[in-house]
């Protein structure tokens, strides 16, 4: 059996601190569930950021990935949450991916009252039970009563 793969779009790793304290514990917990987990900051290290045009391929690589990933698990914190993040969640919504958001800031950026975060970003969650999608703790991406836990599960 194949493992699934999650795209995990995130702006953790821009910083340092970011990358080494927090990135590696979403990883794990992604991981303990059995997926492959492609995280762009670690799949990018492989590029020539001292050569012009590296941040096309970067973009392209990124792109390339969330096409081919199974699914997508992305950190959506912040007031307005990454760029980055939410170009990756579009295309992934897009393409039809499984969509799982987590999001632990406690700040709204919503004019939906049914909502914390602009609506589009929940097209690609179920529209019942969308919930189940979000996470709103680290130990939550573990939950078996959570949709990722079951997604994966399910062959």
């Amino acid at each position: 059996m194949t493992k699934k793969t999650i795209y995990l779009a995130s702006p953790y790793g821009f910083s340092n601190q970011w990358r080494t304290k927090l990135l590696p514990e979403f990883v794990s917990n992604l991981k303990k569930l059995g997926a492959e987990v492609w995280e762009p900051f670690a799949r990018n290290n492989q590029i020539d950021f001292t050569q012009p045009g590296w941040a096309y391929k970067v973009a392209m690589a990124d792109l390339q990935d969330v096409k081919e990933s199974d699914a997508i698990f992305a950190i959506v914190n912040g007031t307005p949450p990454d760029e980055g993040v939410m170009v990756e969640l579009g295309a992934a919504i897009a393409l039809g991916k499984p969509t799982f958001l987590f999001r632990d800031d406690f700040r709204k950026c919503t004019d939906s009252e049914d909502y914390p975060l602009n609506l589009m970003l929940f097209s690609g969650l179920p529209p019942e039970d969308w919930q189940n999608s979000f996470y709103t703790s680290i130990d939550e991406i573990t939950n078996p009563d959570k949709a990722l836990f079951k997604w994966l599960k399910d062959s």
